[in-house]
């Protein structure tokens, strides 16, 4: 039997081919993310252990805020002589470290990085650990002098002798470059700038009483452990953060990890689509190799094999066809990770394919996975095949199940398909988020299930009626596309649903994205009243020169500060959230509409006053006069009246939750030196708001992160984010379609050998190549479109489930994109027609004789 096997597995080797593309694909991506994530993790866990001094001392940032609020936190720089008389202590000192600052250069040009990664500026120290040494030039020599990473100079075209201008919190100031340093570790993507120590806290941090962290090192015989244990008993209380080297390297690879993990969850997204496609593919695939194989079979138990021997022989092609796609997909993967090296790189995150990691958990997953898929897909055609008879061996081969009633198909459809609308229709009907969201995955989830289980029952009258048109359009040839397709519901459901999950996929999120930027256009209406908004481009704070630009601007009439911090509200309940809260002048009523349940503008504003979502009010007990304790940054307390109550929707948004929001002198008070995020600008009486806009980037010419934006601008931001998103869908789809058009080519070309005698008979009674091309073609574009059908139905339903949710999030505008409806239905059609091109080539050069005389 084993001699059998592996003479069958080489005989169908090329038929084989396509199903073991689709396990390469998906151990491919599997393995790719692996090796990615895990060259990364080490690359960086040594770039932070070489660069993390034995124990650094940190202010205690006990708040997390999603939105920055541009204030710096810092401790004095005075401590460092304080802890370099404790005993242990080799040497310390007070470090200047600041990020999102702006350096641009003589022509106004930004010299930071365009991939999102910060510009960081900090005080020249070039020792031991130091992540950069000096390639060219100086070190910096007093007030502006600096020296550039030789990446940013390579990338940018700086050079030593040229004049920057670096925008930090304080205020800007310009800088000489005397020097370039070159990185001695790797460059994690982040422009560098550094100053004279002497004047670095003056200027990053508008006193050079301060500093933003103090690094120790240790005496000899001293470890980190004791060191940190003396530093924090002499320092009591727990106004700082005291870290290892250890523990700093740890907490900054957290930091990155969150970046890294996008990566890794995309390409395991790219995976499980595969896998999933790549299913429906290998069933059939062994399906259809099982029916064209039955007199084959049949002749082996008639020889004396048994049933176990039969199911172990195909499942051992299983075995061998996913060890081989395992193989291939692991090499694959070695290049994926490769190639996702040098794009980072690109990128400006410098990784070295000589450094690549291939831990022993990567191969072991990788054909865990491939074999597993495989063996899994081909268990079900082994069980039809073990119960293939000996009398099989007497009779003309025949398609195995092709006959059978879908009675079974239909109840289990039925039973799946009822539980997934119940729970798509519990997701509808929800109240809260969280419940509506786990209805809808799980809605989505069984929905799918059933629809793949149920498909075959569905081929019939779909597929009547989309061919209905053929044999009026192509006569019989058009006839016997239609009845080819009909000829096994199963077959032709299983390749269908490759097709299906992408398209439901696609339609679905489609519909999400449509109705999200169609509610916040109505919210922007609803709520922007300003002529322009001033924001960063990445949302970032920006200095108070750009304010008094703003409003020193010929035209400018009112101008609204807005500012964030991070706080932390005592409520009522008894919980402790932790949130951003929003500052703003008076007058904000002039630039924005805000509709409220309680109170009004002047009360929330006042001082000693707050407003309040009135839903999250609601529910934590909150009411108008409720007097609750505020924690800001640095331990800073308060307590503040809830004066108002808003009835906004989406108070929760963007990470703000609660809503909350207060008069900018709060902020002021218990965030100093923080920045304003946004400026809501009105045109003055007698200036229109082309001559302001004008105005204003011409007096913003010198700060290339500040944006104007108008309405129209503020609609185009938010498309273009969502846009982010869908175009990481319609890259799965792409994926899924590539899968999908290798089902159908597998699918074609295996039923035109199962055909051979037949399509010899045809061509005998006169078909014509032509016809017999044209034949196979409407055949592959009518179970494309088939599957189009089945996808666009499961996705529209998806997608309005799924604008449900986002209506509890305040989006509740609905939207259906026709346009990519239509595009799907044309695409599936270019599909058929694609996935046809080798397999009707290949039927219409057959010889005639020879394919009457097959068996």
């Amino acid at each position: 039997m084993l001699r059998a096997t592996l003479r069958s597995f080489l005989a169908h080797r090329g038929r084989l081919l396509l199903s073991a593309l689709a396990v390469v694909l998906s151990v491919a991506f599997v393995a790719g993310s692996l090796i990615f994530s895990d060259t990364v993790d080490r690359t960086f866990d040594r770039l932070f252990a070489s660069r993390s001094a034995d124990v650094t001392v940190e202010p205690r940032g006990d708040l997390e805020s999603s939105v920055p609020s541009g204030a710096v936190q810092t401790l004095p720089a005075s401590l460092a002589r304080e802890l370099a008389r404790i005993d242990g202590v080799a040497a310390a000192h007070a470090d200047v470290e600041v990020g999102d600052i702006t350096v641009v250069d003589s022509g106004n040009e930004s010299v930071g990085p365009t991939t999102g990664a910060p510009t960081l500026a900090r005080d020249w120290h070039a020792g031991e650990r130091s992540v950069v040494e000096l390639a060219s030039g100086r070190a910096p020599r007093g007030d502006g002098e600096a020296v550039l990473d030789a990446d940013t100079a390579d990338a940018k075209g700086v050079g030593i002798g040229d004049t920057l201008s670096v925008q930090a919190q304080p205020g800007s100031f310009r800088v000489e470059v005397v020097g370039i340093a070159a990185f001695t570790t790797t460059n994690p993507g982040a422009a560098r700038i550094f100053l004279d120590p002497a004047v670095a806290a003056g200027r990053l941090l508008g006193s050079p009483d301060r500093a933003t962290s103090v690094s120790l090192d240790a005496a000899p015989g001293v470890t980190d452990a004791e060191l940190k244990r003396r530093v924090a008993a002499g320092l009591g209380g727990g106004a700082y953060e005291i870290r290892t080297a250890g523990e700093q390297a740890e907490t900054a690879a957290d930091e990155l990890g969150a970046f890294l993990d996008v990566i890794k969850y995309v390409m395991l997204g790219f995976a499980g689509i595969a896998v999933l496609v790549g299913v429906f593919l290998i069933v059939n695939t062994f399906s259809m190799l099982i029916a064209q194989r039955t007199r084959e079979l049949g002749l082996l138990r008639a020889l004396g094999a048994n049933r176990r021997q039969v199911r172990r022989s195909v499942l051992t092609e299983a075995l061998l066809l996913g060890l081989a796609g395992s193989t291939l997909g692991l090499v694959a993967g070695i290049g994926l990770a490769v190639g996702l090296i040098r794009l980072m790189s690109a990128f400006g995150m410098r990784l070295e394919t000589a450094e690549m990691v291939i831990r022993w958990a990567t191969p072991v997953t990788a054909y865990a996975v491939g074999t597993g898929v495989t063996f899994v897909a081909a268990f079900l055609p082994a069980r039809r095949a073990a119960a293939v008879s000996p009398m099989a061996a007497l009779a003309d081969a025949e398609i195995a199940g092709a006959g059978r009633p879908l009675r079974v198909r239909a109840a289990a459809g039925s039973v799946v398909g009822a539980l997934g609308a119940a729970a798509l229709a519990g997701c509808a009907a929800a109240d809260e988020t969280s419940s509506a969201a786990s209805l809808l995955g799980l809605g989505v989830v069984l929905t799918l299930v059933a629809t793949v289980v149920a498909g075959p029952l569905l081929v019939r009258p779909v597929i009547r009626v989309l061919g209905a048109g053929f044999p009026a359009l192509f006569g019989a040839v058009g006839l016997m596309s239609r009845r080819n397709a009909l000829r096994n519901p199963r077959r032709t459901g299983a390749t269908a649903a490759a097709l299906m999950v992408g398209l439901a996929l696609v339609t679905g999120m489609s519909v999400a994205g449509a109705s999200m930027s169609r509610s916040f256009d109505e919210q922007i209406d609803r709520t922007l009243g300003a002529d322009f908004v001033i924001q960063n481009a990445n949302f970032k704070p920006f200095p108070q020169e750009v304010t008094d630009r703003v409003r020193d601007t010929e035209g400018t009439g009112l101008v609204v500060r807005q500012r964030f911090a991070p706080v932390a509200v005592r409520l009522p309940d008894g919980q402790r959230v932790e949130t951003t809260a929003a500052g703003y002048d008076d007058r904000v009523d002039d630039v924005a509409r805000v509709t409220y349940a309680r109170g009004g503008t002047a009360a929330a504003l006042a001082d000693g006053g707050m407003a309040m979502d009135a839903g999250f009010a609601a529910e934590h007990g909150v009411r108008t006069g409720s007097t609750l304790p505020v924690e800001f940054p640095g331990g800073r307390r308060t307590e503040l009246t809830v004066a108002a109550l808003t009835d906004m929707a989406g108070g929760d948004g963007f990470g703000m939750r609660g809503g909350l929001f207060f008069g900018i002198a709060t902020v002021e008070a218990y965030v100093p030196g923080g920045q304003d995020s946004a400026l809501y600008v009105n045109a003055a009486a007698g200036t229109s708001t082309d001559q302001l806009r004008d105005r204003l980037e011409s007096a913003l010419d010198a700060y290339p992160q500040v944006q104007v934006r108008d309405q129209a601008d503020y609609k185009d931001l938010v498309h273009d984010q969502i846009a982010v998103l869908l175009y990481l869908v319609y890259a799965l789809l792409g994926l899924a379609i590539v899968i999908a058009v290798l089902g159908v080519v597998n699918t074609l070309a295996l039923s035109v050998v199962e055909r051979t005698r037949e399509i010899g008979l045809l061509r005998a009674i006169g078909l014509a190549r032509r016809q017999l091309r044209r034949m196979i073609r409407l055949e592959s574009v009518v179970i494309a479109v088939f599957g189009a059908v089945l996808g666009l139905g499961l996705g529209l339903v998806w997608g309005l489930c799924t604008q449900q949710v986002l209506a509890l999030e305040g989006m509740t505008a609905l939207a259906v994109p026709w346009s990519t409806v239509a595009a799907v239905v044309v695409g599936s059609v270019v599909v058929g027609i694609v996935a046809a091109l080798l397999p009707a080539l290949r039927a219409s050069r057959m010889n005639v004789l020879e394919a009457i005389a097959y068996e």
